[in-house]
Formats: structure tokens, sequence, C-alpha cells
């Protein structure tokens, strides 16, 4: 089967989550992703625990969610012939991704301006904590701060609390996800003219347009967000409820959905009265709405209520633990778990790619790799170098190679 990516090669220079997330994407679509690490690899491989695997030949959980599919090269970008080799393999190469400081890859002589001489059709992208300009961009970025920063923990966690980052690295997350739609246009306009450019992804500008309409209801109103906890600034009920067993979710997109609501919960007059009757005045009064809703929701369990809303097409559903998430049956039905043997032998699940298509579907070809694990093939097949001449480079500690 043909893949997607088949004949793009990716020289990937990133590590930790966003740039490793974005190039897992195009290595699952095909493209042939080589992983550029120090001679120390990645340091998410050292993020543990858990650990899959034993001893030395360990391997991080947190470095196995995004490194799937690729070949890795270790490579001594401060010793002269490494960074020759880096030159070589960008002269060759269709994308190149980077998430140094700013400067950083100039200083090893393999900035946009000093590989596009090389290879004018190179895309070259460039991932940072608050982009290659600015007053901020000499500054570390690390997603915890950027979800400081982007306002978004100000609008996140409970109305009467303080402000709390979201559960995962989302600035990250999103940031690969821009970074790489923004690789496969500038690959499309590079395969049409010839012509490559630099991509400058930042995660907080990704972070500020990720804020979507809470950064337009600012906008628009000149008013700070506050926080709503499980609520909806613009939607009631749309949040949070408690059942006579636990937790569960209620999303009422409309005024129809919201009569609905009421008549299964034996209301229905509540559709009727003045301060609830279509959603600009349910926002307006939702501090009256809401503890009669949820008075009546603790009188039955979660089952009840979501098997009720769910027959009516009202959104709704429990508030799962990862594990039960991880564990659902529709979890498994759609293919999103996944089972690879890594290079220890060691037998570990992984969460799947999300893409579905119908023609070029994503696939796993090889686990997460050690450190080097490629050195001596990729110089061999793609530089052509001898067995003698990678021999010298090993010894002068300009690549390595996982023993």
């Amino acid at each position: 089967m043909e893949h997607a990516l088949a004949g793009v090669r990716v020289l990937d220079f990133t590590r930790v989550l966003a740039g490793p997330l974005c190039t897992m994407m195009l290595a699952d679509l095909g493209a042939e992703v080589i992983k550029v690490e120090s001679l120390l690899g990645d340091e998410t491989r050292f993020w543990g625990p858990p650990w899959a695997g034993v001893g030395e030949e360990r391997q991080s959980a947190y470095y196995l969610s995004v490194n799937r599919n690729k070949r890795s090269l270790a490579l001594n970008l401060k010793h002269p012939d490494g960074q020759s080799i880096a030159r070589h393999l960008a002269a060759r190469s269709h994308i190149l991704i980077e998430n140094f400081k700013p400067g950083q890859m100039a200083a090893f002589g393999l900035s946009y301006d000093d590989l596009k001489i090389l290879n004018p059709a190179l895309v070259y992208g460039s991932l940072t904590g608050y982009g290659q300009t600015g007053p901020y961009a000499e500054r570390p970025g690390y997603d915890y701060v950027i979800q400081a920063m982007s306002g978004l923990m100000a609008v996140t966690g409970e109305t009467d609390g303080g402000p709390m980052k979201v559960g995962v690295a989302i600035s990250d997350v999103i940031a690969g996800l821009n970074m790489s739609t923004a690789l496969l246009a500038a690959l499309r306009h590079a395969e049409r003219t010839g012509q490559g450019q630099h991509i400058d992804i930042a995660l907080y500008d990704t972070q500020l347009a990720a804020l979507v309409n809470v950064a337009s209801n600012y906008l628009v109103s000149g008013q700070n967000p506050p926080r709503y906890g499980s609520q909806h600034a613009n939607i009631v009920p749309y949040q949070t409820f408690q059942a006579q067993d636990g937790a569960f979710v209620v999303a009422v997109g409309n005024d129809r959905q919201f009569q609905q609501l009421c008549a299964l919960l034996g209301q229905p007059h509540l559709a009727h009265d003045e301060r609830f009757a279509t959603n600009p005045v349910r926002v307006a009064h939702r501090n009256d709405l809401i503890p009669l809703l949820q008075s009546l929701f603790s009188q039955q369990p979660v089952s009840v209520w979501v098997d009720g809303l769910l027959a009516l097409g009202i959104p709704s559903g429990p508030i799962h633990t990862v594990a039960q998430a991880l564990s659902d049956p529709h979890t498994h039905a759609r293919g999103m778990i996944e089972t690879v043997t890594l290079p220890n032998g060691t037998s570990v699940d992984l969460v799947a790619s999300p893409l579905k298509l119908s023609a070029t579907p994503p696939q796993t070809h090889t686990p997460p790799p050690t450190i080097g694990q490629h050195s001596r093939a990729i110089l061999r097949e793609v530089l052509g170098k001898t067995d003698d001449e990678i021999e010298t480079l090993m010894q002068a500690g300009a690549i390595g190679e996982d023993h």
C-alpha cells in the first residue's frame, strides 16, 4: 500500500513533546523520519517512572508516547564532523524541524539561511516557546509557563479557586499539530515551485489562538473572562452535574434540547419559565437554574441520566478515569490502542494515531528507537559512508550508537 507521505524525508532535530509529536504524525503517514539526537539522547528517555522494560534498556512511557516509526541518529552537533553530516543530510531531505532556542542552529551552521543554499526546496520548521522575534524570543518556553502567560490558566479551574493548568501539556500538543499543518502546506508549495521556506511556530502564539471563543469574548466585550469551572461561558446548561453515584456531563446546545431535558426531569414548566426559556436568559440566570437541575440530577444514578439524555439526542457522558477511557469498548473498536515490541523485547501498549484515512491510513512500522539505533544504517544508506568511515566518525565522537 502506498503511504500518503512516501518518499518524504524528515530530518528531526526536536526533543521532548511538541516536535516529536509532529514528526511522529508525519512518520505514521509514511514519511521517513530521522530523529537526530545528542549522544545522550532525547531527555524524555529518562523522564520516568513509569518504564517499559528493566535495567539500562528500559524506556520511559513519556518517550514512547511520541517516537514510533522513527530512526535514531546520535549526532554530536558540537563536533565539526557532526555538523557536516547534518548539512549533508539536510541537502537530501524535504523537511527539517528543530526546537532549539533561537540562534542555536545558526551556531551549528545549520540555520535556514545556511541550508537553503544547499537545498533551495527545503521546508524548515522552527518550534520555540515564544517565536523567533519579539521581546520574549530568548526566553525558555515550557508548556506550563505558556499556559500561565497565555491566559489559559486564568480561565481554567473552579470559580472560587485559583488558576489551574490543563492536565496534559496542551500548548505543546497543539503547537505540534500546527507545525505539522504548516510543514505539509509548505511542502506542497515546494513541490509546485521548488521554493522552500522557514516556518516559525511558537507555543505562545499557538495557545493564544487556542483560546478561540474565550479570546473573542474579551475582544468583543472588553470584559476579562472569569473562570467557570466545568461550566461554559456562553451556553447553559453545559457542565458537570453530580448524580446519585457519581459525576457526569450534560451539553445542552439549543432551546429544543433544553425543553427535552426538562421533560426528562419531570419539570416541563422550567422550559417556559421566562428566566430559562432561551439560552441568553439561561446564561443570565445560571445561578438560579443550576441548583434546580443539580437537586433533580442527584436523585438518580449516572446511567439513568446518561442513557435518558442520549436517547433524546442530548450530548452526555460519564466522567471517566484515564483507565476507564483507555479500556472503553469504543476505544478498542476505533483501534486506538496498539501493541508494539520494543528493541529490548518488551511488549507495550501505545495510543494509536487518531487519523483515519480511507486510502492511505497511518500505520505503525517500527517501535520507538533506542539512542543511535540506526546511526550506522543512516550514514550508509543516505550518505553512502563506508564502514571504515563510520568507524572513524564513531572514534572521533561525531556520532554514537546504542550498545
